[in-house]
């Protein structure tokens, strides 16, 4: 027993250690910032790292959006954010970013009671094994559908809303989460959908990809309406998005890599909250951040690649609408 206590503890210590090691270097966004007055969107608010978001954008006094899937998600959360600050303006709103018409409805009542948005956080997104291809209810493939085009739609609906909000010394931010997956994917514009291509490649970092891809287009495009984007990685964070692709054994072989590299949700919202508030950012558009610092993708980004997605984007959202 004693040999077994004098070998322990200090294992325990060291791997203790070495976590800590590992959670410096991952970076923390540090600023004050107050956001008095000002009004924040939060897409998939009700877990993970949206719900942190919003909990700590409300905490900066800014009156908070959490536009969830089903309003019922989004009032659950706002009780348990209520709990720890009674006087956080929240708002639950119903937006289920698989469905064109829900993106609609929900701009228009955004556009009806909140003319300006100062924050926009694209955060929601969803994960699926690739041996079978899930489409949202617009037919479209449901990582492309919910991950990208989702939050594309919306932003755009959105872009009048933002740029009132914006100043030349304040500007309204969007911000995209992605991911450093977004590496392993790969962008085809003449199978975005990936009705070909679903088994053939990674679709989750296809559309995160695709998202990087639309952070450096609306960069360009909302340059003159003084909107800022910025698109950043929270790194490999616990959460429930993952839930469809793991089976029970898959946490007892992750366990051990999890321990030293997995982040808790509120680890994994520094750098949105980074984007989303840094001062030092505000002259900063269309760039990939993660441990709140810029990140060097191993992508090489093409902009013709970014237009023809943009252009591509817009063609299937139309064509979809008018049906």
């Amino acid at each position: 027993m004693g040999n077994l206590v004098y070998y322990f503890l200090p294992t325990v210590l060291l791997l203790a250690l070495i976590r800590k090691y590992r959670e410096s270097k991952w970076g923390k966004c540090t600023n004050n910032v107050q956001l008095n007055g000002k009004t924040a969107i939060v897409t998939g608010a009700n877990s993970g790292i949206g719900y942190e978001i919003a909990k700590e954008l409300a905490a900066r006094k800014a009156q908070v959006i959490l536009a969830c899937r089903t309003l019922d998600k989004a009032k659950q959360a706002c009780v348990s954010i209520k709990t720890d600050q009674i006087n956080a303006t929240l708002i639950p709103m119903e937006l289920d970013l698989g469905c064109l018409k829900s993106i609609e409805k929900f701009a228009e009542n955004i556009k009806s009671k909140h003319h300006e948005i100062h924050l926009l956080i694209n955060n929601a997104g969803v994960s699926y094994p690739n041996n079978r291809r899930l489409e949202t209810s617009d037919n479209f493939e449901i990582h492309f559908g919910v991950n990208y085009l989702g939050h594309f739609f919306l932003t755009n609906l959105l872009l009048d809303n933002l740029a009132k909000a914006s100043s030349k010394t304040a500007k309204s931010r969007v911000v995209v989460l992605a991911s450093s997956l977004h590496e392993r994917g790969n962008i085809r514009l003449d199978d975005l959908n990936s009705i070909q291509t679903a088994h053939q490649s990674n679709l989750y970092a296809n559309s995160k990809l695709a998202n990087i891809y639309f952070a450096s287009e609306f960069a360009q495009r909302a340059k003159d309406r003084n909107v800022n984007v910025y698109a950043c990685c929270p790194g490999w964070v616990y959460t429930n998005l993952f839930r469809h692709t793991l089976s029970w054994y898959h946490f007892f072989l992750v366990a051990p890599v999890a321990f030293f590299f997995m982040r808790s949700a509120k680890q994994g919202a520094q750098t949105p909250l980074f984007c989303a508030t840094e001062p030092e950012l505000e002259n900063e558009s269309g760039l990939l951040y993660r441990d709140c610092k810029h990140y060097n993708s191993k992508v090489i980004f093409y902009d013709n690649v970014s237009t023809k997605l943009w252009m591509e984007t817009e063609n299937m959202i139309n064509k979809t609408s008018r049906k």
